[in-house]
């Protein structure tokens, strides 16, 4: 549902693109952070879709055929309104293969730009569009990265899940005394690398290693531990294997720690609601056996915002916690 009442579809569409816009004009400047979510889906009132901007590059994902049916519609009014360098459709999610839909990669619009140099908060990510995970740079942990930048200084860190190196990037420009970044993937190493260079930072290894492996064997000399992880479930079927899953994990880490430490860890698993993910870690705390305080909750990205009417697309959980 988009248009209510007598508005019509064009109208409500070039309403709801445009205060979207003015919005993210009045929280980010663009000297300082050129990258964030122009459009939330239920959160801006256009369900189904999300376009996110690099640089001015934008990439746009559709998960519904209704928004499928109104692509030309909603590519004139961006060019119109927002005027990008480019349009790149990138619409992989899940919820296609749920609406009967395949996956739909291709560019719209401008120049070609499968790469793109960002600032996020004064510091520099290049982000490679075509090949990244999601649209490119998960930019709704801009501002938990704006914390560990915030709580790095003099810390050992631990970043698990590292991909391209976001949240180790921020804790080395905090002044961490050393970072190890964990992540599966070979293919991150590259990118994470320019990202130290283009910040002009030291002091890190990348570790190529499942997560889970390298928390059984390495050295526990860490003052700051990252858990971010992707979705653990997909659907309700799958709740009772994420919870193990989630429990374990933290549970191990809690266990491991060294006393006056800090956790961040996180959720994106829609399905995981944030009382159930505190249940979760609570249980993790006492099957390891460790007094664990609550220090701060998630921060909402202000470009990600949350529709008062549809409270179910607030997905992404987090818990800052003290491990005595």
């Amino acid at each position: 549902m988009i248009a209510f009442g007598e508005e019509t579809l064009a109208a409500a569409l070039r309403s709801r693109i445009f205060d979207a816009a003015a919005l993210r004009r009045t929280w980010f400047d663009p000297a300082k952070t050129n990258a964030y979510r122009l459009i939330n889906a239920e959160g801006d009132g256009i369900p189904g879709l999300i376009v996110d901007v690099y640089a001015q590059v934008f990439v746009l994902q559709i998960s519904h055929p209704g928004i499928e049916a109104i692509k030309e519609l909603i590519l004139s009014l961006l060019i119109e309104l927002c005027q990008p360098r480019a349009i790149y459709e990138k619409s992989t999610s899940f919820l296609r293969k749920k609406e009967g839909m395949g996956e739909s990669r291709a560019h719209l619009y401008g120049e070609t730009q499968p790469e793109v140099e960002i600032i996020e908060n004064g510091l520099r990510y290049s982000v490679d569009l075509i090949e990244g995970q999601k649209t490119g740079l998960f930019l709704d942990q801009r501002e938990m990265r704006s914390l560990v930048r915030e709580l790095a200084a003099g810390r050992r860190v631990l970043n698990c899940f590292a991909y391209t190196g976001g949240f180790s990037i921020a804790a080395l420009a905090g002044g961490a005394s050393h970072v190890d970044s964990v992540e599966s993937s070979a293919k991150c190493a590259p990118r994470l690398d320019k990202n130290l260079a283009l910040n002009q930072l030291s002091n890190h290894r990348f570790v190529q290693a499942d997560v889970f492996g390298f928390l059984k064997t390495c050295d526990w000399n860490y003052d700051l531990v990252i858990l971010d992880p992707p979705a653990f479930v997909k659907k309700r079927d799958d709740l009772p294997r994420a919870f193990r899953a989630y429990k374990e994990m933290n549970a191990h880490v809690m266990e491991k720690m060294a006393p006056n430490t800090l956790l961040l860890t996180c959720s994106c698993s829609y399905h995981v609601e944030e009382s159930l993910f505190q249940n979760i870690l609570f249980r993790a705390a006492t099957e390891a056996k460790r007094q664990v305080r609550i220090l701060g909750r998630h921060r909402l990205a202000l470009d990600h915002p949350i529709s008062i009417f549809h409270p179910e697309s607030g997905y992404l959980k987090s818990f800052l916690l003290a491990i005595q």
